[in-house]
């Protein structure tokens, strides 16, 4: 009986209208974990066509600059949309 009167409060709260809203620190971490990742794998691509680990440094660095701003924007910009969510 106690448990069956939490789960319906939990499900009336997840109903509600509410669109939840993702915190900038959240878009934040998830940019800069992404690009680590993207980052590393353009690093190794430049590396295996120029077999230049100096070059293929130089390209992964403006690669990480611009891409994370780039993503930034696109996330919050997305958490604009209420579709799917």
């Amino acid at each position: 009986m106690i448990i069956d009167n939490v789960l319906q409060i939990k499900l009336r709260k997840n109903s509600s209208n509410e669109t939840p809203k993702e915190k900038i620190k959240r878009s934040l971490l998830k940019t800069i974990s992404w690009r680590v990742i993207g980052t590393l794998d353009t690093i190794l691509i430049s590396w295996l066509i120029t077999g230049e680990m100096t070059l293929a440094l130089s390209i992964g660095t403006i690669e990480l600059i611009t891409k994370m701003i780039l993503y930034f924007f696109h996330e919050r910009l997305w958490n604009q949309i209420k579709w799917g969510k």
